[in-house]
């Protein structure tokens, strides 16, 4: 009876062993096949743009709350060296322009892991005062960020100042620039129910857009009204040109960016050599508000700030065909600049 036993048992280990070693064979097999097959798409392709660092998983997969925190002046000097923080000077600058969308384009960008942004508009290049101050002052109002993030400030007087172009290529000759358009009546008309708004928080008077667009005395199109001057892009961006190769620019449409985000924000992406991040999960419709906000994940929304939006007063119709008749060759040679086309009249 024993001796039965010890053999039933001595079978049972047999079999157990048989299908431990098969198991462990189909295993081997299988690592050796997987390593065989060829990579869906090339990891170098997607997380290392040409010209750039890579990208490392750690600076893709940082803690928004925690870099909200040093932002806040909250951290000290060991937190910053353990999570190897830095501030660095911007690779990228959202130069204008006014009243083009430059808020919700660099609040949209921030939506990459890989970009981290300035919150307020430093006003370095084009205010005198502060650019005396030195570069020194600039960099320590970045963001702290990892180093293979890229920081982005946004300040729109830059587009339209003279000096601002010889300024930014002293600090940086090869940095990247993003230029957001609107159609341009359009945003003069932005640009003044801005400034009236402001005056009427004031208790103060300010004269209609009319008054304001046109010369009194000759009874066209006023070009000494800033902001019909700072529609008639392609005067600034020749500026600009002296300084920086075409290349250097990304034009955004930023009547586009209003109505259909997504697109937009993937060729900015592509410009700056960033892997695709941004997704329409990121973007959702606010009906209330009429227009896209902000999604980080799964608990932290945003939307631009309640003076986004702002309604435009009636303008004379006949203004309006004056001004889209004025701005009709300069758009045109912005156009052949940029080599991006607008449906602008």
């Amino acid at each position: 009876m024993l001796f039965k036993q010890q053999a039933l048992l001595r079978q049972k280990l047999l079999v157990l062993g048989s299908l431990a070693v098969g198991s462990l064979l189909y295993l081997v097999a299988r690592v050796g096949s997987l390593d065989r097959l060829p990579p869906i798409c090339s990891v170098e392709g997607r997380f290392s743009p040409p010209n750039q660092d890579a990208i490392t998983l750690r600076a893709m997969q940082y803690k928004r709350g925690l870099l909200h925190e040093f932002r806040k002046g909250n951290a000290t000097k060991e937190q910053i060296l353990l999570h190897n923080l830095v501030q660095q000077l911007p690779k990228a600058i959202i130069i204008g322009v006014r009243k083009g969308g430059t808020r919700a384009l660099l609040e949209m960008l921030n939506l990459h892991p890989a970009v981290v942004k300035a919150s307020q508009e430093i006003h370095f290049f084009d205010n005198d005062e502060n650019y005396a101050k030195g570069i020194e002052w600039y960099r320590k109002k970045m963001p702290f960020s990892h180093p293979h993030q890229i920081t982005i400030e946004k300040s729109p007087a830059y587009f339209i100042t003279d000096e601002v172009p010889e300024r930014i290529y002293k600090m940086n000759s090869s940095i990247k620039l993003l230029i957001i358009v609107r159609e341009p009546t359009t945003r003069a008309i932005s640009d003044y129910t801005q400034v009236l708004e402001g005056k009427e928080r004031k208790n103060k008077t300010y004269y209609k857009f009319e008054k304001m667009a046109m010369d009194t005395n000759t009874c066209e199109v006023n070009t000494k009204y800033k902001a019909v001057r700072t529609s008639i892009y392609t005067k600034h961006l020749e500026r600009w040109l002296k300084y920086f190769p075409i290349e250097q620019f990304h034009i955004v449409d930023g009547d586009r960016l209003i109505t259909e985000p997504l697109p937009e924000l993937q060729l900015v992406e592509t410009f700056l050599n960033l892997p695709p991040r941004i997704s329409q999960y990121n973007l959702y419709f606010n009906a209330t508000r009429g227009f896209y906000c902000l999604r980080f994940n799964i608990v932290f929304n945003k939307c631009l700030a309640g003076s986004k939006g702002r309604i435009h007063p009636e303008v004379d119709p006949s203004v309006i065909t004056k001004l889209h008749k004025f701005f009709h060759p300069f758009n045109q040679k912005f156009y052949q600049i940029t080599g991006r086309t607008f449906n602008w009249p």
